[in-house]
Order: C-alpha cells, then structure tokens, then sequence
C-alpha cells in the first residue's frame, strides 16, 4: 500500500525483516510407545547437540547402567541427527530392535520487532508451526514385529577406528548423516494425510 500525501506507513505496516526470533518451544508429547518402563531414558535430540555428547551418555546408560531400552527423539532439522545417533549405537550394540514412529507436533516461535515505535511497547509475534516430529526405539528385548515401524535387529558389524572407533574417537567421526528424501523408504513409516499440515498464528507473547 503507497504511503498517502507524503506520509510515512505506520509501524504496524512494518516488513518482517524487521523481527528476530528469541525463544522456541515445542510442544509437550507422550512418547508414542506403550508398555514402556516408567524410567526409560528419553534422549531428545536438538538442532545444535553435539553428537558425541548425545552418544557418550547414552552408551554409558546402556552398557554401564544395564539399560533394556532407549528412545531417541527429534523434530524439525533434527530429524536427521536422531537418525545418525540411531544408527550408531545399533553399529556399536547390535542386536537392538528398533520401532519407528513419525508424527507431527507443534512448534512455538516468539518474535519481536528490532524496530518497534518509539512511543509504544515492544510487539511480538507468536507463531504456531506444524513440524515433522520422529520418535525412535531401540531395546534389547524382542518387539512386537507386527506393529507399524518396526525393524529387526542387524548382525554386528566390526568396527575400526576407521568408521566409529571407540566410543570417544568414533564420535568425532560419525556415520553421515541418511538422506532425507531417503527417510520414508529407509524407515518404512506411513503418515497419514489427515495428520499433515502447517498453520500460523499471530498475537501477543509475554513469557
């Protein structure tokens, strides 16, 4: 909309390049796997967690403290980074069967404009995002083979320090990461259709 006799467009008119993302949360979820022990661990995976610190625990809880399962979860850019932690400790373990379920949950975003009017409070913007959201079981139990997601175990491969090494070194060079067009075929998960979809809000945020 052009500016009227000269004058400038107001503030709430302002582009979003004038906005800067300062918080992120996700949605709170059930993990999506029943019969689960009430202290099982949950390594949620993030955009930026490194690898080799995600492993190093992990390993330790299930070699030092005799953990029966494990569950690995990310959402958004994380996906991929789940997976690659997931196919390292089946490398490493062996003999780990693995339930695979995809779903959608919801991120919240907050705003705020860098540019706000000079008489007025502070907006922000508060934005709801539907994102790709993966769960991931590992147990050294048997699983029910009939169920949506499940993958039988794979025999154990010798690993040098060449690929993974032990568990210090091998984390300082992990498995590259799996393609992600790849992952519905590598993974073998259906979603639905009725469950996809994105959607945005907007309004006032003030935690």
């Amino acid at each position: 909309m052009a500016a009227e006799g000269g004058r400038a467009k107001p503030v709430a008119q302002s582009r979003m390049e004038n906005f800067r993302k300062v918080r992120t949360s996700e949605e709170e979820m059930p993990l999506p796997f029943p019969d689960l022990p009430p202290d099982v661990v949950e390594m949620k995976v993030k955009e930026g967690s490194k690898i080799r610190n995600l492993m190093n625990f992990a390993m330790a809880q299930m070699e030092l403290q005799g953990r029966r399962q494990i569950v690995f979860s990310g959402c958004g850019r994380a996906v991929t980074k789940t997976i690659t932690c997931v196919e390292i400790m089946k490398r490493k373990l062996g003999g780990l069967h693995q339930v695979t379920k995809v779903r959608y949950k919801t991120v919240l975003e907050v705003w705020e404009n860098q540019d706000p009017p000079p008489d007025g409070p502070a907006q922000n913007l508060t934005v709801h995002k539907n994102v790709p959201s993966i769960c991931i079981l590992l147990s050294r139990d048997p699983l029910d083979p009939n169920q949506m997601g499940y993958q039988p175990p794979e025999p154990r491969h010798e690993v040098g320090e060449d690929t993974l090494g032990s568990s210090t070194k091998g984390l300082k060079r992990p498995l590259p990461p799996p393609c992600e067009e790849l992952l519905p075929k590598k993974l073998q998960v259906q979603v639905s259709d009725s469950s996809r979809g994105t959607g945005t809000t907007a309004g006032q945020q003030d935690h």
